[in-house]
């Protein structure tokens, strides 16, 4: 089935086929929504994106955009964001914040060590297995993954919520800073919250990438520096990077290109430290006041009220120059009432603001730019709100601040375009993305050397700024035997300025190789020689490191006889197109040793290859690559055969000379052997050197708790809902049976009923089933449901039954005027349109009469009835004599719709005879006869049939019109 369009040019027909569409749709709709969460140290951010609705904010339950990455735990219940925090004023050790500094630590590192410095009242033990950080809580212990995992969830049902669809893939955003062992965590929490990483994207180049998606047009084959600085709760950081429009050599196509060129940051500056100090401030103060004897800093419950009046008060210093700090009952119930100016708040962080052009200068070095040529320093982060921080900024730039951008949410928005871009079902505009290796990374293993002494050799796989994602490989061309070597950070302390013991462990994993020995006893043979082990390693998307596999490398040696005997015929067949396709001759030389691996890899030992095989690699080493392969391009062109400049002889040498050389050459080419590279797979063993990940039985033990809290909430979530309903429902009821309304549809006897159990529920919920568990509150509800939706039946059907009157009587009066219509459309009163028969008439007509017969005398027996009696004239058969009036009159209406004039028989045109005495182009009516014109024969011109589809001119047709019509009045005869 489909549409016809006629087409006023040629009248051809366009038939659009409607199942496509339905099946276009279908795909749309099997599409799956994604989200991104900006997990900030304060705040948590979701964004979402589902099929046919743009990217947006999803909300929390309180209808706002942000949620406090706080978690509680009181008595069995779980509680997270405001409500948390609430909690947490009251018990402070049950509520868990400022949590994602945590991941992938172990308990001795100082951000841990720094953490119980700000919050002493939290239990920090170390994990058994794994000595990170598990938070215990009475009989409870949660490690770091769980918590994280939890918050995760709830991002996740936010996502759900706002989209109505189920949401399993996610992009992650993580501060720049995070090393293996933060990210591994983080995908590992992500695990346990049943989500699927597509990437984790570092929080300033997902700002730069909302910031470029936005001005697109701006972008050209210029590159245009900007800045991006970033003040948060937990950390400052600063990126510098290029917009840039480049084509993809393989595709041909032109990309915008936003890629970071350095990074400085400082991940103990941001408002946690200052809110901390404002919170000690107030402390000092209160215990100066000397309104009680105990300390104030004894006290957690003190303590957490504290800190929340000094983030309060902090914000609100960001716009006034003075403000009270006011809490009722802070301790031993006395109120505490301080008016705090800014210029003492700032005098506080004073050593902080010091700090804060330290970022900005390190991603500047960094990137080797000058700040003249920094189009805008951008800013975003909450905290770049601070009037001073501004201030410092500002002076120490010498320009304004660009704050176009949505401080809170340009991370997460940058973050879910890369989800939609990730994950399948969406299609959106290309925007690459290169991000920059913070932390280099080297390989580290011991050679022998000549004289037999061991040394240590390290080689930098991935250095710094390296964009990613890309693959390196390292060749081992002089070990024979089994080995083994170290992956590990370098140059940390160039990098850390003494702080390398906050990234934890330098050592990443130990790689053991083994049957190196065997394997290659098993392969070198005469001709076939080792060129070394080589290790591919690979830094993906999300910037975490992984073996990507081992394989010796062997080059074999194949004569040309050896390769006639192994080549097959159909080999030969291919090898034969293969030449055509690619222009070689036969008389070619033979085929050169093919490039190593990864481009320039070194002759030596261990050296890493260029990055050739990677998605990406270091602007540095392709040009050294493009150099190199360029000379050998030259060297090749020089010697080969056949080119343009070499057939010519040169000056002086004779041209049978050369051609005699020529010929020499050709020759001895051809007796040259073939080179084959052959791969034989390493087995290998990686053992992580940093903090163990969570997998295996401890993930299985962590999902098994998730699981259990998950039923608790779920149980208790429906007794809640269950004891909600039944409280609504009794009070609903007394209150209906109070209405005439509804006490007009109930017996003496129903309303007494009615009123008791409702009296015993109420009395039972107040004393005994106030514990009950959600089953008996249900069991509860359908009983009094049992006694009561009698009334409300009556009462409901009272209601409803004139609407449904009005309708049935709408649709008599409609089937009334097509009757009126019909009788006109019979053989007995209109022979040309006989569209009905008499029976089909007369059918109709005694299915109205009796609907007008059968409603009246229900109505009136209805109406005979008292209210509470019961219902004799439902609506239900209201509807379905209705539904029986609309089945006749619609296969009438269908009748006439299909229906079309029979189309009288057209006789065949008669013959005509011409002459050729006539002058050319005249035609007669009546031909001569073939005796005027002896000897010749008559020539018959017939016009043919006009097919009933066609049409002059593109005409749309009359489907009514009859053949007569189209003919005209000319009779047998039509002009040619």
């Amino acid at each position: 089935m489909g549409t016809r369009h006629w087409l006023p040019s040629d009248g051809r027909m366009l038939l659009i086929v409607l199942p496509m569409v339905v099946a276009l749709f279908a795909t749309i709709a099997n599409s799956a929504a994604v989200m991104s969460v900006d997990l900030g140290s304060e705040w948590m951010k979701v964004g979402v994106v589902s099929p046919g609705v743009p990217m947006e904010i999803a909300l929390n339950k309180e209808s706002k955009r942000k949620t406090p990455t706080t978690i509680a735990f009181r008595n069995g219940d779980r509680v997270f964001g405001e409500d948390a925090q609430t909690l947490g004023v009251r018990f402070p050790s049950n509520s868990f914040g400022y949590l994602t500094d945590l991941l992938g630590k172990t308990v001795d590192n100082p951000m841990v060590d720094l953490y119980r410095k700000r919050f002493p009242y939290y239990d920090i033990v170390a994990d058994p297995v794994r000595r990170t950080v598990v938070f215990r809580s009475g009989e409870e212990q949660y490690t770091i993954e769980e918590l994280i995992a939890q918050l995760l969830q709830v991002a996740k049902s936010y996502a759900e919520d706002s989209t109505g669809q189920l949401i399993t893939e996610c992009v992650l955003i993580v501060p720049g800073f995070y090393g293996q062992a933060e990210r591994t965590a983080l995908v590992a929490a992500a695990r346990l919250a049943n989500l699927k990483v597509l990437q984790l994207i570092n929080d300033y180049t997902a700002v730069a990438l909302n910031y470029g998606i936005f001005r697109r047009k701006e972008i050209n084959e210029t590159a245009q520096y900007f800045m991006f600085y970033d003040m948060g709760a937990y950390k400052t950081s600063a990126a510098v990077v290029s917009y840039q429009l480049v084509k993809d050599k393989a595709t041909r196509e032109t990309h915008p290109v936003v890629q970071v060129l350095g990074v400085g940051y400082d991940r103990t500056l941001g408002g946690l430290e200052m809110q901390v100090r404002l919170r000690d401030y107030l402390g000092r103060e209160f215990n100066k006041m000397g309104k009680t004897k105990t300390d104030v800093f004894t006290n957690p419950r003190a303590m957490a009220k504290l800190f929340k009046e000094a983030g309060r008060l902090k914000n609100v210093l960001s716009a006034n120059t003075e403000h009270y700090a006011q809490i009722e009952g802070l301790l031993d119930e006395q109120d505490f009432r301080l008016l705090v100016k800014r210029e003492q708040f700032e005098e506080l962080c004073k050593d902080l603001y010091e700090r804060v052009t330290a970022p900005l200068d390190k991603a500047l070095a960094v990137s080797g730019l000058a700040l003249d040529v920094i189009n805008q320093v951008v800013l975003f982060g909450g905290n770049t709100r601070v009037p001073k921080v501004q201030d410092i900024l500002r002076t120490h730039i010498g320009q304004e601040l660009a704050k176009n951008l949505n401080a809170d949410e340009a991370a997460c928005m940058g973050a879910v375009y890369r989800a939609a871009d990730l994950a399948t079902g969406f299609k959106v505009k290309k925007f690459i993305t290169k991000d920059a290796v913070l932390f280099p990374i080297q390989v580290v293993f011991d050679r022998e050397g000549e004289s037999g002494a061991t040394r240590q050799v390290r080689r930098t796989l991935f250095g710094s700024m390296n964009s990613y994602p890309q693959k390196k490989v390292i060749t081992f061309n002089k070990h024979t035997d089994d080995f083994e070597f170290t992956v590990q950070y370098a140059e940390l302390d160039a990098v850390l300025k003494g702080d390398t013991e906050t990234l934890g462990s330098p050592d990443l994993a130990r790689v053991k190789l083994s049957e190196v020995a065997k394997r290659l006893k098993a392969s070198v043979a005469d001709n076939v020689e080792s060129k070394g082990i080589k290790a591919h390693f690979l830094l993906d998307d999300s910037g975490i490191f992984s073996l990507a596999n081992v394989e010796l490398v062997l080059e074999k040696t194949v004569t040309k006889e050896e390769e006639d005997e192994d080549e097959s015929t159909f080999q030969k067949i291919g090898n034969t197109i293969s030449k055509l396709f690619s222009g070689d001759s036969a008389d070619k030389p033979a085929e050169e040793k093919p490039p190593t691996e990864g481009g320039a890899e070194a002759k030596e030992e261990e050296e890493p290859a260029s990055g050739k095989e990677g998605k990406e690699s270091a602007e540095e080493e392709e040009q050294q690559q493009q150099q190199e392969d360029g000379k050998k391009q030259s060297a090749k062109d020089k010697e080969a055969d056949g080119g343009a400049k070499d057939a010519k002889p040169e000056a002086g040498e004779p041209a049978d000379k050369k051609a005699a050389d020529e010929g020499t050459e050709a020759k001895n080419a051809t007796v040259k052997p073939k080179i084959v590279t052959l791969k034989e797979p390493i087995p290998s063993k990686v053992e992580l050197a940093y903090v163990v990940p969570l997998d295996g039985e401890l993930f299985d033990a962590s999902a098994k708790r998730l699981s259990a809290l998950d039923a608790v909430d779920k149980a208790k979530q429906r007794r809640e809902t269950a004891l909600n309903a039944l409280e609504s429902y009794v009070i609903d009821a007394q209150v209906k049976l109070d209405e005439q309304e509804y006490a007009s549809c109930a017996t003496e006897t129903e309303i007494e009923t009615i009123r008791k159990r409702c009296g015993e529920i109420s009395e039972w919920l107040y004393e005994d089933g106030s514990d009950a568990d959600a089953e008996t509150y249900e069991a509860k509800l359908e009983e009094l449901r049992g006694v009561a939706n009698e009334v409300y039946a009556r009462h409901w059907e009272h209601q409803e039954r004139p609407i449904a009157l009005n309708a049935l009587k709408q649709m008599i009066n409609g089937s009334e005027g097509f009757l009126r219509s019909a009788r006109n459309l019979t053989k007995d009163t209109n022979p040309e349109k006989d569209v009905f028969t008499a029976v089909e008439i007369e059918t109709l007509e005694k299915a109205i009469r009796s609907t007008v017969e059968w409603r009246d005398t229900e109505v009136a027996e209805q109406e005979k009835l008292a209210r509470n009696a019961p219902v004799r004239l439902t609506v239900k058969d209201i509807t379905d004599r209705m539904g029986l009036l609309d089945r006749e009159v619609k296969y009438l209406v269908n009748k006439l719709k299909l229906w079309r004039p029979k189309v009288k028989p057209t006789p065949p045109p008669k013959p005509e005879k011409t002459t050729a005495g006539k002058k050319e182009g005249e035609q007669k009516e009546e031909a001569p006869s073939s005796e005027e014109q002896p000897g010749s024969e008559p020539v018959l011109e017939q016009t043919p049939e006009k097919d009933a589809d066609e049409t002059e001119e593109g005409a749309a047709i009359d489907p009514t019109a009859t053949q007569q019509d189209r003919t005209g009045a000319s009779g047998d005869h039509t002009e040619l």
